[in-house]
């Protein structure tokens, strides 16, 4: 299972993430809440960990989350196919 999300920076860069397995079970840990329920409470916390897991766990970034979170301006979903990615 993945998750692709799209992340717009402060800067202006865009850039698509891939959240796997192991990002959603650590929202799953982290949360408490199972990732099939993300349509029905999404939370904008919950996208930015995601992103962060996959960013922190892909060594992409060496900010902390709340630091990581002060670069992004928006976060949605990304038009990638979860499917079509590696």
């Amino acid at each position: 299972m993945k998750l692709n999300l799209r992340i717009e920076f402060t800067d202006g860069t865009t850039k698509d993430i891939v959240c796997s397995a192991s990002d959603l079970v650590a929202f799953e840990d982290k949360y408490n809440l199972s990732v099939t329920k993300l349509g029905d409470e999404t939370k904008l916390s919950h996208l930015l960990f995601l992103a962060y897991h996959s960013e922190s766990r892909k060594k992409q970034t060496t900010l902390d989350f709340d630091a990581w979170v002060d670069t992004v301006a928006e976060i949605g979903s990304s038009d990638l196919d979860p499917k079509s990615v590696a």
